[in-house]
């Protein structure tokens, strides 16, 4: 599978490096028609539109053990915890419960 922005599709068809045929396709879409079946994933069709339907737009639903919250840190801890790359926040909960773990009364 390749990934390309619509500019690059269409100066790929204009270099005729496009091997789909797009008059086909908008005769078949004009007259109400689907495309055949690939023999290859003959579900394809109906799988995409299933997903495409069931696809909402937003963030994914959490698994509900984490609560957002304001909260306020030190400039230098958070810069410390973003220099790590992505997922700085997900380390910074492991950090504090490491911390927690540590000084657990009991």
């Amino acid at each position: 599978m390749t990934t390309m922005t619509v500019k690059e599709m269409r100066a790929a068809r204009e270099r005729g490096e496009s091997k789909t045929d797009m008059g086909f396709l908008h005769r078949n879409q004009l007259a109400g028609l689907e495309p055949e079946d690939d023999e290859d994933a003959p579900d394809a069709s109906v799988v995409m539109r299933e997903a495409i339907t069931q696809r909402r737009a937003g963030r994914p639903v959490g698994s509900g053990n984490k609560e957002q919250v304001a909260i306020r840190f030190d400039k230098g801890v958070l810069e410390a915890f973003r220099a790590t790359g992505r997922g700085w926040q997900t380390r910074m909960n492991v950090a504090l419960k490491a911390w927690l773990k540590e000084h657990a009364a009991g």
